[in-house]
């Protein structure tokens, strides 16, 4: 089922992006300068593709639930026998879907307006927090670290555990906004560390999780379709943010640990791990960790604002070393594909396993954190984003 949730996020991204980016260049909806200080080679190209991306998302979304709770079960029986096993669930996930397709929805039209006119950081940061606490004071099953509750005791423990999360969120949110700086890059990236959530939400039977996680990485190849060097469209903020907030969300959604003996709604056995699983969020996405934390610390050393754009992003310093654009995204699209694969085993892992597993991500990026160290010194060639 996962996988035909794939193929319609495809089918409506591609025509999806491609109306986007026919609209935008009538109206003049191009590459825009962003805000004052922002470093930026500016192209004759739409930044309107994000409209495409969150139309693949939210519209099967939306009908998906309209259809569990207004057409027959005989009628959907006709179109997935599956659908039918998990309708109760379905119903069950309704209001934290809407919920969660309100912030969405709100962070989609910020980004939008950012793409036109420079929205201040401020500004943004506060419309990606009240997102953020939207979806986790909603619904407790949106939090990171529950296990602080039963420690720390209701109170402090909750308060604790919902400020984790939010500020997960936001991170992870404006790691995926940092990281589109090169055309197919984001995009990459955020399909390659979705399809490995997925893979992990369907190990632990989390069906809905998956679908909507097959619906954005349907969504971002279709966009990549018109994205690829040399892009036709960018994601703008409009399609960054949307694809940040659903990652953190669905990655806060997904639980990584299950006890031995755990089945999931329809039988099906689940594979137990060990604590260590609920670590498989920051190895999918440890290359946009690497990338903000490190691109923050540049900037900072140099005197700059850390959230005002500047060519030193990941991309741009392998550019600096020799690569062309493309080898620099296909490197990157590399590295997360070997992080992700990692991630997704380490639930499976017995402990020396996943120690090793863990020490295999970590040396990776202190090798290229010393091989960064080594060539710093000579000039970038890269572009701003």
């Amino acid at each position: 089922m996962c996988l035909m949730l794939v193929m319609v996020g495809f089918a409506l991204g591609v025509p999806g992006v491609w109306g986007a980016m026919v609209i935008g260049r009538r109206l003049g909806a191009l590459d825009s300068a962003g805000s004052a200080g922002h470093e930026k080679v500016l192209r004759n190209v739409p930044n309107t593709g994000g409209v495409g991306i969150y139309f693949a998302l939210v519209v099967p979304m939306l009908a998906g639930l309209w259809a569990a709770w207004w057409v027959p079960a005989e009628e959907l029986a006709k179109v997935s026998s599956a659908a039918v096993v998990h309708l109760p669930g379905i119903k069950g996930q309704t209001a934290a879907a809407l919920v969660f397709v309100g912030g969405l929805t709100v962070l989609h039209a910020a980004g939008l307006i950012d793409d036109r006119r420079a929205l201040p950081a401020g500004v943004k940061a506060v419309v990606m927090f009240a997102a953020s606490s939207a979806v986790v004071i909603y619904d407790d099953r949106t939090r990171l670290l529950t296990v602080l509750e039963g420690s720390l005791g209701p109170g402090l423990g909750t308060a604790v555990s919902v400020i984790i999360t939010v500020l997960w969120i936001v991170a992870v949110t404006n790691a995926m906004n940092f990281i589109d700086n090169m055309d197919g890059l984001a995009g990459g990236v955020g399909a390659i560390a979705g399809a490995c959530f997925m893979a992990a939400a369907l190990l632990h039977g989390q069906w809905f999780v998956a679908g909507v996680l097959g619906l954005l990485v349907g969504g971002l190849a279709g966009f990549l379709v018109w994205n690829r060097p040399p892009a036709r469209v960018f994601m703008g903020d409009g399609g960054s943010l949307v694809l940040g907030f659903t990652l953190a969300f669905l990655t806060v959604r997904t639980t990584y640990y299950a006890a031995p003996g755990t089945v999931t709604p329809d039988g099906v056995g689940v594979p137990a791990g060990g604590w260590y699983a609920v670590f498989m969020p920051f190895v999918v996405l440890a290359v946009p960790t690497y990338d903000i934390i490190s691109v923050t610390v540049v900037r900072l050393r140099q005197g700059r604002k850390p959230w005002v754009a500047s060519p030193h992003h990941l991309s741009h310093r392998l550019v600096s070393y020799g690569l062309s654009r493309r080898d620099a995204v296909s490197v990157i699209w590399g590295m997360t594909a070997v992080t992700g694969l990692s991630g997704v085993l380490l639930g499976t892992l017995t402990p020396w396993q996943a120690l090793v597993c863990g020490a295999q991500v970590v040396l990776m990026f202190v090798v290229l954190a010393v091989f960064e160290v080594r060539l710093s010194a000579r000039p970038s060639k890269g572009g701003a984003g």
